[in-house]
């Protein structure tokens, strides 16, 4: 029986730890890729609830990149939102924005 929850507590110890680990890497890129213009990531996060990030982030953020892409500040956005860079991080930022929706009851430590 102790080692049926063992292997319970290291499961979830794993997974939580793979969900902060998907987040970190979407916090890193949101940092590095739109911090210059949007600000700290906890204002832009909080702007929308879970729900809403999640469609923004569906089919590889390709709304969000649709929204970046029509901006007139688009110029430096093309070549991100157009890139594969983007579309291979999209779900580590969506993990990031979902993570510290408006409705998430979280607050990330550093933007």
């Amino acid at each position: 029986m102790r080692t049926l929850y063992a292997t319970v507590a290291l499961t979830l110890l794993a997974g939580s730890t793979l969900l902060s680990a998907a987040t970190y890497k979407g916090q890193k890129i949101y940092i590095e890729s739109c911090k210059e213009c949007h600000g700290g990531g906890q204002e832009l996060a909080a702007s929308k609830k879970q729900r809403a990030w999640e469609k923004l982030m569906n089919a590889k953020g390709q709304k969000l990149a649709d929204i970046h892409l029509g901006s007139k500040k688009a110029q430096a956005s093309w070549e991100y939102f157009g890139s594969r860079a983007f579309t291979k991080n999209a779900k580590h930022l969506e993990d990031f924005l979902v993570e510290y929706a408006a409705d998430s009851g979280n607050v990330p430590a550093c933007n």
